[in-house]
């Protein structure tokens, strides 16, 4: 199923919120995102009805399997754009960080790929 842009943010977001924190919550996301908590909450109706999250009737958040591999996917993806973007561009941390967070729902596999190789040529 494919998901939208915002889908992969939140999906990032739980990830990396619950390597963090141990535990997620609607608020959790909606702090980290600048979201409101009602928004948060009806991406995660929409994310639980893909299958791709849980929510716990105390309010945890967790991803499925499903969702933790699209999440993964997600990181991995922003965290190679960034390094290529810094490594290559010499680009700051920051400006890379934005720029990935923008890029990494729209690049192709190959030009991903073709990044991965340039990065591995540079070592």
């Amino acid at each position: 199923m494919k998901i939208q842009e915002s889908g992969e943010n939140y999906l990032e977001t739980i990830l990396l919120l619950g390597m963090r924190n141990g535990t997620v919550r609607a608020v959790d996301i909606a702090n980290q995102l600048g979201y409101s908590k009602p928004s948060v909450t009806r991406a995660m109706d929409v994310l639980k009805k893909a299958g791709l999250v849980e929510k716990e009737a105390y309010g945890n958040i967790y991803l499925t399997e499903e969702g933790r591999r699209r999440a993964v996917e997600v990181y991995d993806r922003h965290t190679l754009i960034k390094q290529f973007l810094m490594s290559v561009l010499s680009l700051d941390e920051t400006t890379a960080d934005t720029d990935a967070c923008r890029i990494e729902h729209i690049i192709s596999p190959k030009t991903l790929e073709r990044m991965r190789a340039v990065l591995n040529e540079e070592k």
